[in-house]
């Protein structure tokens, strides 16, 4: 029996989607299964102009890209971002109608928020409401990128819809169904494939039926709710023939492209086809690549089962590490006889060994030792420049910048220095610089860095340098639109999003924006908790302080205790920002002597460590909390930019309770856009006026 779908008007769902598209990005058509929502997605099409038509299946699910593979090219080398800046310069102003989006894998979700993001491309896009919806679409609407457009047509009941689709494919012909069973576990399928596996006939019986839509090569399945429909009424073994039978066709034609080979390895996991343990490895590596973590760890799990061989080794600790699993990636590659390694396998598998130590197992003194001895057994200059490399990272992370600076020039001078290399020591190197105060340094090292190709999360470490540099040099407008460009470029993935948000909210306090820069870093600090990195004891830190300058104590407080229970050394360069969380934790609390000596605990801790930058805006917020002796202290610094000029302005006249000097140093703040400064100074000039006010005399009676 046919399905009786019970359909929303068109008329109203289509002019707010034009509506949708002329006033922004594009609009976003929600409504449960079953409504017309692809049919509305086809009138769309047809009122708007021709466009590409992109749509998300559960097969495509669980590829990198997999739903726009037909529109984009995926290279065999390069990482994701790469990808996905080229993506969208492929498809710019380009119009999109993007199909079932709640079942787009990550990146094509990642992708699609981008077009929207940027406005790159004009987007109708299609979910199902009810169901689970990646992140990346969500915030279509929530952060209002697309018009959100909701059809709900009376009549429409789910149990009615299910009941009739479950007739629907009870009812068709066993060669129509055979069909349709193929689609239930690749979906979609080239036509020719589908025909050679179900037969012409059977495939020519599912068309009539309605079951399965042919669309130029591919044959698709008539409705989503069709292949869920098979995959209820056939079992686990049912499946696993089916998907055997395609992986042996689909393998048997050679798949010559990334996303093909990745599809046959992916689908061969659940199948009885024997895939080469060396076909999975190298599917695991480019999974890595695209960054799939969870493909990636099936495919070298299921690779080194097989082989145990050290590359799926790698693969599996790489992609367990970069999930955060500290502990799940040292078991894995422990699994080694490193006495067997030669000088190229010693570097490929001790570089992942010590940074997972240092940072996801938080044993920086392990770390460094191990790094240590492998230097020791290395012979050739690059091995030893690279792992040189590493070891400014750890030096820099440890709280010492001028180490850090000291070794990552050997490896920026090194004719050895290969990418991987230059991106850590330059990356290492710009983020040194600004927190001792060479600015004039940063951009070039970042810029150095950013040009090796090997920026990964590093992007952010050196990033990070530029946005401080910015700050204290006098250009906070352009050190926000840094920190939100490097965290757009971070698209949606984690946990680049939240570092980028850290690197936000950073720049949000010294505008004043405390409430924004809480909203950030409470998100940000919660996904880096299980990560290791030394971004997600910052975020706590910079928690604790924005609370503390909003005057709430015991959230403050709450969030000191956090930053404190995982701080240590890996995080040893923050140790400044700890003590600055601590000083607006006592702040908010009204302890201002406890508020005061914190912030120049904070200076110490700066100055002792090289960071001359820090240890300035360490005394500066002294001065905020009430420090009347800090001037002298600023000027032995000797830091040169526009931010100690003003900041030694601000500290002098409040020693000598000059309030005219409070509100020339207020005015300059708030033309650098320190709004938080600039209040406080402010503050402190009002109060001076009112001590000096003379009493006023008694008032005389009648």
């Amino acid at each position: 029996m046919p399905v009786d779908w019970v359909v929303a008007p068109h008329q109203p769902a289509l002019d707010s989607l034009e509506a949708g598209v002329r006033g922004r990005s594009g609009a976003v058509l929600i409504g449960p299964a079953g409504v017309g929502k692809t049919t509305l997605l086809r009138a769309a099409a047809e009122r708007l102009g021709p466009g590409a038509w992109v749509t998300g299946t559960a097969s495509n699910a669980v590829l990198p890209f997999g739903a726009f593979r037909h529109l984009i090219d995926i290279p065999a080398a390069g990482k994701t971002a790469a990808i996905v800046r080229a993506a969208r310069e492929r498809l710019r102003e380009r119009m999109l109608f993007v199909d079932d989006a709640h079942l787009l894998d990550p990146l094509s979700a990642t992708l699609l928020y981008q077009l929207a993001l940027t406005g790159t491309a004009g987007l109708v896009v299609s979910v199902a409401a009810g169901v689970p919806v990646p992140a990346q679409v969500t915030a279509l609407w929530e952060d209002d990128l697309l018009a959100r457009v909701e059809v709900q047509p009376p009549g429409h009941d789910d149990a009615r819809v299910a009941s009739q689709v479950e007739s629907f494919v009870a009812d068709l012909s066993a060669p129509a169904r055979q069909a349709l069973e193929y689609l239930a576990v690749c979906d979609p399928l080239p036509v020719a494939d589908l025909r050679a596996l179900a037969g012409d006939e059977a495939v020519a019986a599912a068309t009539d039926a309605g079951a399965v839509a042919v669309d130029g090569d591919l044959a698709r399945a008539g409705h989503p709710l069709f292949v869920d429909g098979v995959r209820d009424r056939l079992g686990g073994p049912d499946l696993r023939r089916l998907r055997t039978d395609v992986v042996a066709r689909l393998a048997a034609a050679g798949p010559a492209g990334v996303l093909d080979r990745l599809q046959v390895a992916a689908m061969a996991l659940d199948s009885d086809h024997d895939v080469p343990s060396a076909a999975l490895t190298a599917a695991a590596e480019e999974a890595l690549r695209l960054g799939d973590l969870v493909l990636s760890e099936r495919l070298a799990r299921a690779a080194l089962q097989e082989s145990g061989e050290l590359r799926a080794r790698l693969a599996l600790g790489y992609a367990l590490g970069w999930q955060g699993r500290g502990r799940d990636a040292e078991e894995v590659l422990a699994g080694v006889d490193e006495s067997a390694l030669d000088e190229a396998e010693l570097m490929a598998w001790a570089l992942p060994c010590a940074a997972n130590r240092f940072w996801m197992l938080s044993e920086p003194e392990r770390a460094t030792a191990f790094l240590r001895t492998v230097r020791n057994r290395a012979v050739s200059p690059a091995a030893r420049t690279t792992i040189d490399a590493l070891s400014s990272t750890f030096a820099m992370n440890a709280g010492t910048p001028g180490r850090a600076m000291e070794i990552a020039g050997g490896v920026l001078a090194s004719p050895h220095a290969d990418d991987t290399a230059v991106g850590w020591a330059a990356a290492a190197a710009a983020l040194s610089c600004a927190r001792m105060g060479r600015f004039i340094e940063v951009d070039a090292l970042a810029e150095r860095a950013a040009a090796a190709n090997h920026p990964g999360l590093l992007r952010f470490t050196s990033g990070f340098g530029q946005t401080t540099a910015l700050m204290l040099t006098g250009d906070l407008e352009r050190a926000h639109e840094l920190a939100r460009r490097l965290t757009e470029f971070a698209e949606l993935q984690q946990p680049g999003r939240a570092i980028g948000e850290v690197l936000i909210a950073d720049v949000l306090i010294a505008r004043g924006e405390v409430d924004g820069a809480v909203t950030l870093l409470r998100d940000a600090a919660a996904t880096l908790a299980p990560t290791g990195y030394s971004w997600g004891p910052l975020a706590w830190m910079l928690l604790a302080r924005a609370l503390g300058e909003q005057g709430a104590a015991v959230e403050a407080a709450k969030a000191l205790a956090r930053a404190e229970s995982r701080h240590g050394l890996k995080s040893m360069l923050f140790a400044p920002e700890l003590a600055l969380g601590r000083a607006w934790t006592m702040s908010a609390r009204h302890d201002s002597h406890g508020a005061v000596a914190a912030a120049r605990d904070a200076a110490r801790t700066a100055e002792r460590g090289g960071q001359l930058a820090v240890a300035l805006r360490a005394l500066h917020t002294a001065v905020r909390l009430g420090d009347s002796r800090a001037g002298d202290h600023m000027a032995r610094l000797g830091v040169d930019c526009e931010f100690g000029r003003i900041a030694l302005l601000h500290a002098r006249a409040f020693t000598a309770s000059d309030a005219d000097g409070l509100d020339e140093a207020a005015a300059a703040f708030a033309g650098m856009g320190w709004q938080s400064a600039a209040a406080d100074a402010v503050r402190q000039a009002d109060a001076v006026r009112a001590r000096k006010l003379p009493p006023q005399a008694p008032s005389s009676g009648p």
